[in-house]
């Protein structure tokens, strides 16, 4: 199964993720999308992940920001 972002796809989700610096060094939004999606699409345990705890709060972070709705939202109209 595949489930990685294609170029296109993060294309079009970059621009709605916040980029405020918080003082820690970012990680790879990207990537960070890519594993949340694995989970999410796979059934696998967050705990799989080689950072379960960082992937849950950017998860929860950035759905307190209303980043998911948005992307729901520019999908829906595609669709």
């Amino acid at each position: 199964m595949h489930y990685e972002l294609s170029d296109y796809e993060w294309t079009a989700i970059k621009p709605m993720l916040p980029n405020k610096p918080r003082g820690v060094r970012r990680v790879n939004d990207r990537r960070v999308l890519n594993g949340i999606f694995w989970v999410l699409r796979s059934g696998a345990q967050w705990r799989d992940l080689w950072s379960p705890q960082h992937l849950l709060q950017s998860l929860i972070r950035w759905a307190r920001a209303g980043v998911w709705d948005q992307i729901h939202g520019r999908v829906g109209r595609r669709s």
